[in-house]
Parts: structure tokens; C-alpha cells; sequence
């Protein structure tokens, strides 16, 4: 039997409660296939941690992550810590350390849920970013001078490497030709005059290499018009690290919500471990009430499941959000529902069970 280690860091916020029942989904999807299980260890970093020690996570943190095969990620951040220190100190620093320069985030408008556009389908809004995770805008690289004085100036610069542009971009034209489906950029190439001319040349590089693929590029503030009032024309979308993470949100709002934005950290070579996470946040204000949505913490784990090469649970896992969505009986409040936490999580597990032949079951 396989052993999947995995790290767990539930972190602050509603990131316990959601991350236990992604857990309990996982946990049920290994029990219908004995090749494989899970063996999940539990680190106690994040804001609370921080209260105490001063610190978002242990010395060796690094180090301790690097014996697993992945990171479940909760949520970072609450009031009382800056967000830049929870951020940077332990979600950016284990993306950095472990080179996951790949971000996944799907933009799909699953059956029953509930678009804020009008008049579009429901495949109309199919959309996978693939989001540069490891330099751009996110680089850390920039000073401040003459701190707290009159003519004080603060230096934020992005970081565009030729690696860096070409790995991400290449790895979205794989993609794009795997799925036989389009690959747009997006870029700022008018205004950022060094590091967005650069990106669209390597673009354009690149693109030289795969022609079979279909390819388009848009300023970032036509794409975010374009991704209201049009969305079908993106399909694979490429685009760097700021922008990706804008944007995403941006596609969560018009794909049901960001109770329904899952994140996947990856990094290609297996080299480290990949990091799946929900995006939602932390939501502090409703911590501990049992009614955060879970359904983004259950789709990165499908999101593993696939890294996994276990596509078949990770599909089933999805069709199960989707039968739910459908059912429209066992939702959180944010999306019109009454449940809790964990009766959403329980009947995404009883639909996986529904799906599988009993004597299969191995739980």
C-alpha cells in the first residue's frame, strides 16, 4: 500500500474547521481504493502561533515540510497580526522554499452554482488560470529609505526572470494542447514598458513552439471587462503573479463565490511538496460558528487527488460538489443554505458513497 504523507497546517481563522472536513473527504476517497492511504501530521503554525512565538511557524519549518509528499493549507491570518507578516512568513516562504512556481486555479461555473452575470451558460464560464507563483510582483525585492522623514521613498520592484517567464508560460502551452483548448495571456505591456514588454515576447517565443495551439493576449483591464461581459472566450489563461491573483478572485465572484475558489501550489518536478489550499481567507468573523463553507477546501483536495494521479476520485469528488450544488438542500449561509460545516462535508461524503458499489468500500 502507498503512503501518501501529508502535512497539515489548518492555521487560523475558519482554517481548522474547513480543513477537517476536506480531511474526512479525503480520508472516505482512500478507502475505496486499499492501493493507497493517507497519513496526515499536524503543525501548529499561523497567527496564534506567531501571539506566542513571535514567529509563523518553527525555525526549521522549512526543513520539517520537506519529508512530505504535500501541504493541506487551511487559512493564515487574523487580527492582530499584519497581514504581510502572516502572509510572507509562512504561506510565500513555503511557496518560495519549495519552488511551487505553478498556481492552479480553476474559474468553472459548476452545476448548481450561482453566477452574478446575467444571461450567461453555465459552460460559458470555464476558465483555468495558471498563475506564476515564485517572482513578478510577489518578489519581495525593494527598500525603504529615509523611513519615517519628509522625502521618505519606498521601492517595490517586480522580479521577471527569463527562467521564471518561460517555465510558467511553457508549462500553460502544455496544458492548453493536453486539453485542446485555447491559452490566452495577460499581461500590462502598454504601461509596464520592462517587465510586461518582456513578458509578451517570451509569450510570443514560446508560442512559436506550439502551434496548434490557439493563442490571444489582452491588457489586464481588458481582460477583467472581457472576463464580465465575455466570458467564454478564456479557456487556459496565463498570467503573472499579481495579476493571476486578482484576476482569480475576480473569476470566483462570477463562479459562485469564493466559498467555491480552490488553489493548488505546485511544483512540477516534484523536487518539494505542492501545497493545496482554499483562497477564501480566514474569515476570523465567523470562526468558530460551524458554518464556514468547506466546499473550496473539498475541491483542493480533489485538486491532490489529480496531482496524485488519481484523476478518477478527484473527478468523483467534483461530481459530488456538483450533485450537492444541485440538490441545493445542504448549504452553508453564504450561499442561501441553513447547514453547518460538517452536514455539508457529510453529504458530499454520502454522495461518494452512493456513487461507489458497496463491497468496494474499504471504510
Amino acid at each position: 500500500m502507498k503512503i501518501l504523507k501529508i502535512a497539515v497546517i489548518a492555521g487560523d481563522g475558519v482554517g481548522p474547521e474547513v480543513i477537517n472536513e476536506g480531511i474526512n473527504v479525503l480520508n472516505k476517497v482512500a478507502g475505496i481504493d486499499s492501493s493507497f492511504k493517507f497519513e496526515f501530521t499536524y503543525f501548529p503554525w499561523g497567527c496564534e502561533f506567531y501571539s506566542k512565538h513571535g514567529k509563523m511557524m518553527d525555525d526549521d519549518g522549512i526543513e520539517q515540510l520537506k519529508e512530505f509528499d504535500a501541504i493541506y493549507l487551511g487559512a493564515v491570518g487574523f487580527p492582530g497580526v499584519p497581514d504581510h507578516i502572516s502572509l510572507w512568513d509562512l504561506l510565500l516562504k513555503i511557496r518560495k522554499s519549495f519552488d511551487q512556481y505553478v498556481n492552479i486555479r480553476p474559474v468553472t461555473l459548476l452545476k448548481g452554482a450561482k453566477t452574478a452575470l446575467n444571461d450567461v451558460k453555465r459552460e460559458d464560464i470555464n476558465m483555468l488560470f495558471i498563475r506564476e507563483n515564485s517572482e513578478g510582483e510577489y518578489s519581495g525585492a525593494g527598500d525603504w529609505l529615509f523611513k519615517g522623514q519628509e522625502h521618505e521613498v519606498v521601492l517595490q520592484n517586480s522580479v521577471f526572470s527569463r527562467k521564471g517567464t518561460e517555465r510558467i508560460i511553457r508549462y500553460a502551452f502544455e496544458t492548453a494542447k493536453k486539453e485542446g483548448r485555447s491559452l490566452t495571456s495577460i499581461s500590462k505591456g502598454n504601461a509596464l514598458n520592462y517587465s510586461m514588454v518582456f513578458w509578451d515576447q517570451v509569450f510570443e517565443e514560446v508560442s512559436a513552439e506550439y502551434p496548434e495551439v490557439k493563442t490571444a493576449s489582452y491588457l489586464v483591464d481588458a481582460a477583467a471587462m472581457l472576463m464580465i461581459k465575455d466570458p467564454k472566450r478564456f479557456e487556459v489563461v496565463v498570467t503573472s503573479n499579481l495579476f493571476g491573483d486578482i484576476l482569480t478572485d475576480l473569476g470566483a465572484a462570477i463562479a459562485g463565490g469564493i466559498g467555491l475558489a480552490a488553489g493548488a501550489n505546485i511544483n512540477p518536478e516534484r523536487d518539494y511538496p505542492s501545497m493545496f489550499e482554499p483562497i477564501h481567507g480566514s474569515a476570523p468573523d465567523i470562526a468558530g460558528r460551524g458554518i464556514a463553507n468547506p466546499l473550496a477546501t473539498i475541491w483542493s483536495a480533489s485538486q491532490m487527488l489529480d496531482f496524485f494521479g488519481y484523476e478518477v476520485y478527484g473527478k468523483m469528488v467534483l461530481d459530488a460538489i456538483e450533485q450537492l450544488l444541485t440538490e441545493g438542500q445542504v448549504l452553508t449561509p453564504d450561499m442561501n443554505g441553513t447547514a453547518s460545516t460538517s452536514e455539508v462535508a457529510d453529504r458530499i461524503i454520502e454522495i461518494i458513497e452512493s456513487t461507489v458499489p458497496s463491497n468496494t468500500l474499504n471504510v
